[in-house]
């Protein structure tokens, strides 16, 4: 789900799910912000997706390199209607608006 976020930038998803992604996805892009062999090799041991690999060192490091961490943002969405879980849409702060 990590992938899915980095590719779209926005994803919907259980509050739960949700914050777990945050921590791993917040410190991708502090190693991203660094863009070196031994960063990407780390980095590269969750994301398998080339493409998503390349975006996160080539343009997503580089937008959030004066930021010193936040880089998600969690929007409440209300509870789901088969079981009641808290659904959330979890973006990234300054994610491109290109749709």
């Amino acid at each position: 789900m990590v992938t899915s976020l980095f590719r779209y930038e926005r994803i919907k998803t259980t509050k739960t799910k949700a914050m777990e992604i945050r921590r791993t996805a917040e410190k991708m892009i502090t190693r991203a912000k660094e863009d070196s062999v031994h960063n990407r090799r780390m980095v590269g041991r969750r994301i398998k997706d080339k493409e998503i690999l390349s975006k996160l060192f080539t343009d997503l490091g580089p937008r959030f390199k004066e930021r010193n961490g936040g880089y998600t943002r969690v929007y409440k969405l209300g509870q789901r209607q088969g079981d009641a879980a808290e659904m959330v849409i979890l973006e990234l702060v300054d994610r491109s608006t290109e749709e």
